[in-house]
């Protein structure tokens, strides 16, 4: 099967090929105090970024060599509901009905969609996983209407698997006996502020005043459409979260993860578990993170740790504690000789990413990045170096302007549960 998609790419089609050798050839890594391992901006950073800058002027559609699209659902356990008592509901058009809620259900289940390459040039899946908050959905199609990282690796030759977490998305719900809490959901205003589109106390309900960090990279008007994804979580589903990901994890590899946010807490405790199955580990601006001194860290030698960071984060409490609460284990890591790098994005010229740089405007150069990280750590094939499909130019379309507004001063807000993090 052969799937074309479209998507924002430099005058050339070997773009891909590109980014990931000037990216690979600009990771100039430098032994930290603790083992650990910071990435420094190099000379050829500059030609990434210059390159890169390209990427609006050409359509060219490149083809997938896919050999099998599917899904199921993992995870879970049976549960049996009683004593409860019956519902009249009024179904739309129809006469009312008589709905029995005790019973037997299923609950703890997770969703996920793959896409298996017919000849991947990665040697392991990449297992991409969620922030708080949101669905499987942010690594599909970015908000704008461009394609988002799970194309992007795919170009790359990885055969991936996004998932929806419990309770989120397609995974669905349980009755609400189930889990005894009350849903969290996400505001605009929480997802400008915290997601550091703006700096805390910048959101309006009026777009117009609405005020965005200096440079930011998010694609500001499409923000309300970004705001379409949120989706409903729970406070105290983390340990059937955590279960569900280590039967994923069981079933599919080994494998690469890369975990967005709350999700990094999750990945982390995979790789601690089951290290053998967990063949690198890459966390975009996790908000928690285990113990520095957890006894399992040196099982973890032969797996990675890339730990990807954006931009305004001294602007906002919340991330400054997050940083500092995750930044030890790390350190540690390190201490233990686990490969552990710290991607420091606005360190490496790099600037303007929010929490979610896999919907920013420059989400292929931060790709690049990982893609090569990936790449120097062997997790691609032999003379497999994101070499760049087959491709057809296609007429060239002309990139939407990017409004930015001066930022309001940092204002104080409270830290999220462990349990429900960015």
């Amino acid at each position: 099967m052969t799937i074309r998609r479209q998507f924002p790419a430099t005058f050339l089609p070997v773009v891909n090929q590109l980014l990931t050798m000037q990216a690979l050839a600009s990771l100039d890594t430098s032994a930290s105090q603790n083992g650990g391992t910071t990435m420094r901006r190099t000379g050829s950073s500059k030609l990434l970024v210059a390159v890169a800058a390209l990427a609006a002027s050409v359509q060219i559609a490149f083809a997938f060599d896919v050999g099998e699209i599917g899904s199921f659902h993992i995870g879970g356990h049976p549960i049996t509901v009683s004593g409860l008592p019956q519902q009249e509901i009024q179904m739309p058009g129809g006469a009312p009905i008589t709905v029995d809620p005790n019973g037997d259900y299923h609950t703890g289940q997770m969703y996920v969609q793959f896409v298996k390459l017919a000849n991947p040039t990665a040697k392991y899946p990449l297992l991409m996983w969620h922030t708080g908050g949101i669905t499987g959905a942010s690594w599909e199609s970015k908000p704008d209407g461009n394609p988002g990282w799970m194309q992007f690796f795919l170009r790359q030759g990885h055969s991936v698997y996004v998932s929806d977490a419990v309770e989120r998305g397609r995974a669905t719900f349980s009755r609400p006996e189930i889990y005894m809490s009350n849903p969290i959901f996400r505001d605009k205003r929480d997802s400008w502020e915290i997601f550091r589109i703006g700096p805390p106390g910048s959101y309006r309900t009026n777009p117009s005043e609405r005020k965005a960090n200096p440079d930011v990279r998010f694609p500001l008007s499409a923000f309300d459409t970004f705001q379409m994804q949120m989706a409903p979580r729970w406070a105290v589903t983390g340990d059937a979260t955590q279960a569900a990901y280590g039967d994923l994890v069981q079933r599919v590899c080994p494998c690469v993860i890369i975990a967005h946010g709350q999700a990094g807490l999750f990945a982390l405790r995979a790789a601690l578990t089951q290290p053998d199955k967990v063949k690198a580990l890459i966390a975009i601006e996790p908000a928690f993170a285990p113990t520095p001194d957890h006894p399992e860290m040196s099982r973890l030698k032969n797996t990675p740790h890339l730990w990807v960071w954006g931009d305004f984060l001294d602007t906002n409490p919340v991330w400054v504690d997050h940083v500092k609460g995750v930044k030890p284990y790390h350190e540690a890591l390190g201490a233990k000789g686990v490969p552990s790098t710290w991607m420091d994005l606005p360190a490496e010229g790099i600037k303007g990413n929010t929490h979610v740089p896999m919907m920013d405007l420059n989400s292929d150069i931060v790709a690049a990045r990982i893609q090569a990280w990936m790449t120097k750590h062997g997790l691609t094939k032999a003379d497999a170096v994101a070499a760049a499909p087959k491709a057809q130019r296609q007429p060239a379309r002309s990139a939407s302007a990017r409004s930015t507004a001066p930022a309001k001063a940092p204002q104080s807000r409270a830290v999220g549960t462990p349990q429900s993090g960015n």
